[in-house]
């Protein structure tokens, strides 16, 4: 019997193929621990606060409840393709048994690309709040510039990029360990500064005591549609992560439930996290664009920065460290998905067999996972070197990789369980209509993104030959996975000519 079919035998009617990962490593709890890390809402608030509140004013709560239904909707379909078919390759493998494997592929691709660039950021902002705590716990300011310094900026990102990538490499149990503790620490500090922003508010010591109206959680409130899309787009980021959930589901207890459950309580305890720490904000800071108002330009970097002393006091280095803990821990758990990916793209031959390699001792994709963290390291210093521009803007290109292949993989739901959406209501709502119109809304907000991203004074306003870097970077990144996948075809064409991991013809009843 070939490898392919050995593979193929293996992932049966429905996909599923064991990969030699650690099965029943991971229960609920945990899995929704590490989605909420990988979510990252200390750093993702801080970061998202001040440009969405400059795109919509005080209708920041009702643009994060709009940017959490169709990531609701999205993870109700991944729900249903993870009961059908657990497998570590999610978007990669789900897309290739809907649609087939070139879809599959650049399915995968989108995931991976969304990860790696993600990684790299993350290591960067880790080591912007390094800095920045030595200099609060030191009392000297100078300290903080010294991420400035770009020889010791990259040498200490790359630290932080081998330490995540060690932690990855000894599997899901030490995964796990870590993540309880930095996501306890960083939930208790946004509650502590969501309480301190309150009371402030109820003492009359706030900085521009705004009360909250119905109206913030009206949608169509907002201006225009370009301002809509924009703070949708945005919000979308924010909720971005989930999905690490359904990676690990070859290492869960009961894979086809427990995944699927963790992304959706995780989907909604990260909009609570968000509705009530961007009320505190809105209701202490206001929405002015000078002092500390939430749409000072000059706040929106990093909020948080700017109104943790204000808020919480002598106990302000607190917001640095759990934004420091934040962004370490997504950088580790995020680590989970691309290597995931990458393993399972090996194991079915879309990518070099080497990628498919597992650690003896710890049961994880090691391969996958190291090669995960030289691409990462590889973007970032290339990127920074080049302009810190392209490194920011390319951020911004994120959205459409997210949109992408979140799309994708949702309308791979309706139509892989095409033949069972009309046997009953309980099919109809979750593998049909959810992710028909979660898949919908994101790959709308995919080319009405594309398309404003053309224009030159989109992200940073660099530009080259008049179109935009944000839109050069994200189209660019999408056609090298276009440029990869005909090299693969030539190196490995049993996969794509369906020998490996075949579209399925009939949805596997579970």
């Amino acid at each position: 019997m070939t490898t392919s079919e050995t593979v193929r035998n293996a992932a049966g009617d429905h996909g599923l193929s064991e990969k030699g990962l650690k099965a029943g490593s991971v229960g609920l709890i945990g899995a929704v621990v590490i989605g909420i890390s990988c979510i990252a809402p200390a750093y993702t608030l801080t970061a998202a606060l001040g440009p969405t509140v400059s795109e919509v004013g005080v209708h920041l709560p009702a643009i994060f409840l709009v940017g959490f239904i169709p990531m609701l909707l999205v993870a109700l379909g991944y729900r249903e393709l993870n009961n059908a078919m657990p497998d570590a390759g999610t978007s990669f493998t789900w897309a290739t048994r809907a649609f087939g494997p070139w879809m599959g592929w650049m399915g995968g691709w989108g995931l991976i690309a969304a990860t790696i660039i993600v990684l790299s950021n993350l290591a960067a902002v880790a080591v912007d709040f390094f800095y920045l705590m030595l200099a609060q716990i030191f009392s000297n300011p100078e300290l903080a510039d010294l991420t400035t310094v770009l020889p010791l900026n990259i040498a200490t990102t790359l630290v932080f990029i081998a330490g995540a990538c060690w932690i990855s490499y000894r599997g899901m149990e030490t995964t796990k360990s870590f993540q309880y503790i930095l996501v306890a620490f960083q939930l208790l500090v946004l509650g502590w500064f969501a309480i301190a922003a309150f009371a402030h508010v109820s003492n009359g010591t706030a900085f521009d005591a705004t009360t909250i109206q119905a109206d913030w959680f009206n949608p169509f409130a907002v201006e225009s549609f370009s301002q809509f899309a924009a703070g949708v787009s945005l919000s979308i980021f924010i909720f971005w992560g989930w999905d690490v959930t359904l990676t690990m589901n070859e290492e869960t207890k009961n894979p086809k439930k427990t995944p699927g459950r963790a992304a959706t309580v995780t989907v909604v305890v990260i909009v609570i996290i968000y509705m009530v720490v961007s009320l505190a904000t809105l209701s202490f800071a206001g929405i002015g664009t000078t002092g500390l108002g939430a749409g000072n330009p000059e706040n929106q970097g990093s909020i948080f920065a700017v109104l943790a002393g204000p808020v919480m006091g002598p106990f302000a280095i607190l917001m640095s460290l759990a934004i420091l803990s934040s962004s370490a821990a997504s950088l580790q758990s995020t680590f989970v998905s691309p290597a995931r990916t990458l393993l399972s793209m090996g194991h079915y031959q879309a990518l070099p067999k080497s990628f498919s390699k597992i650690s003896p001792t710890h049961k994880s994709p090691s391969y996958a996972t190291i090669a995960a963290a030289i691409a990462a390291a590889a973007f970032y210093v290339i990127t920074r070197v080049l302009s810190e521009n392209a490194l920011w803007d390319t951020i911004t290109a994120l959205g459409m990789m997210i949109c992408f292949y979140y799309g994708i993989t949702a309308l791979a739901c309706v139509w892989y369980f095409r033949a069972q959406a009309f046997h009953g209501v309980r099919d109809f709502l979750f593998k049909f209509l959810a992710p028909l119109v979660g898949g919908v809304i994101l790959l709308v907000m995919f080319f009405k993104t594309a398309y404003d991203s053309m224009d030159p004074d989109y992200g940073s306003g660099s530009n080259i030959a008049g179109l935009g870097l944000v839109f050069i970077l994200g189209a660019g990144v999408i056609l090298l996975g276009a440029v990869l996948m005909f090299v693969m075809y030539w190196r490995h064409p049993e996969f794509f000519k369906g020998k490996v991991l075949s579209r399925a013809s009939q949805p596997y009843n579970p």
